[in-house]
């Protein structure tokens, strides 16, 4: 097996990538509200600035810069990813409308827990995600405005859109606003 080493550095400047496991699926952009409460009640419970995010349908890409004293990302992915999960476990049991189902290939009923191997149900995952993450810590500046336009410019490289700005999943709306994009 192997061991995965990340680096601890605190106050770190991070950019992420993050995958469902089922890739061509449209799960994040259907379920982006979920994501974002995700998002925000990890926030609110282990803080970290968000300097760029974009959530694309079945992956997301983001920037992080990590409190001062603090180097623990992974707990808050795994947070993040264990929320969004849950929410959408909840989700199907109450106001879950059926002819709304069809997500990631599955058809009415759709339940999150299905096709798990044997690893993933001894450890509680429910398959959603791809187990671990990509992870690189910023260098310097330039490093740094090349993960941002990255995050921004990654639904134009996908064809999703012909420019950044069309894509209403990303925080190019907000730091355009604050003339930073």
């Amino acid at each position: 097996m192997p061991s995965y080493r990340r680096p601890r550095l605190p106050g770190a400047t991070i950019f992420f990538t993050v995958r469902l496991e089922e890739r061509g699926c449209t799960l994040l952009a259907d379920e982006v509200a979920r994501l974002r409460h995700a998002v925000a009640t990890t926030q609110r419970e282990r803080p970290f600035t968000i300097d760029a995010f974009v959530v694309l349908p079945d992956h997301l890409h983001c920037v992080w810069t990590l409190p001062e004293r603090d180097s623990d990302y992974s707990t808050r992915w795994g947070a993040i990813k264990s929320r969004f999960s849950r929410l959408l476990r909840d989700g199907c049991r109450v106001g879950f409308n059926p002819t709304e189902a069809v997500r990631c290939g599955q058809e009415v009923g759709w339940n999150p827990t299905i096709r798990r191997s044997r690893s993933k149900i001894a450890k509680g995952d429910a398959g959603i995600w791809q187990r671990r993450f990509w992870e690189h810590h910023i260098r310097d500046e330039g490093d740094y405005h090349a993960q941002l336009a990255y995050c921004w410019h990654n639904p134009v490289k996908h064809g999703l859109v012909e420019q950044p700005e069309e894509w209403p999943f990303s925080s190019i709306h907000r730091d355009r606003a604050r003339g930073h994009a």
